[in-house]
């Protein structure tokens, strides 16, 4: 009777012993999904911040390239492009779709930015203007912003897939629907900026 009651409580050590271990996985997977979720609304906030510099750079290009009206719109609509990826990517930050639809807006939005500034080059006017220099360093703070914000994603999650996938973390990961989540790589699309378009009047 005694070893039946030693083995009946040594049962209940070991299996509430399981499930402190079962809980403590869990909730390291939740922790490690916060974490990324919350490193993209970090890379929310310095894009949010672009997008709302490209309508004061596109005005203040305006008044001194009237020729390179193309170019402008082309800024505009990748602007457009880029704020639908974002909403996308904020919808769901890891799914591998939303960040594919970011990253390549983004990379159309810095594509069209890039041939923008290379165009403005030809306007020695434009370049001295104390409103463009100040809007060229601030939107080049910003992507600084950026790059850092999608590596502090980037790692935060490979933290978390290597969580998800290593055992027997993967087992909980399957049960409890634990998705792996998609890192953001955002082409730099600079190849523009190395050929100058020519500007004709």
């Amino acid at each position: 009777m005694a070893s039946a009651l030693i083995l009946l409580v040594l049962l209940v050590v070991i299996a509430a012993g399981l499930a402190l271990w079962g809980v403590g996985i869990y909730n390291g997977l939740i922790t490690a999904r916060n974490a990324y979720k919350n490193a993209f609304a970090q890379i929310d906030v310095q894009l949010q911040r672009r997008f709302d510099l490209i309508p004061n750079l596109v005005e203040t290009v305006k008044g001194y390239m009237r020729h390179e009206r193309e170019t402008l719109e082309a800024v505009t609509q990748a602007r457009n492009l880029a704020q639908a990826g974002l909403s996308a990517a904020k919808a769901d930050p890891g799914d591998p779709a939303a960040m594919a639809q970011l990253a390549q807006s983004q990379g159309m939005l810095n594509g069209a930015l890039g041939r923008l500034l290379a165009v403005s080059e030809a306007y020695p006017d434009l370049k001295a203007s104390q409103n463009m220099m100040q809007l060229t360093e601030e939107l080049t703070s910003t992507e600084n912003k950026v790059a850092f914000a999608r590596q502090a994603y980037n790692d935060s999650v490979m933290a978390y897939n290597n969580k998800r996938e290593v055992f027997p973390s993967s087992v909980l990961a399957g049960m409890f629907n634990f998705k792996e989540a998609a890192l953001l790589d955002i082409p730099a699309d600079r190849a523009e900026v190395r050929d100058v378009p020519k500007v004709t009047f």
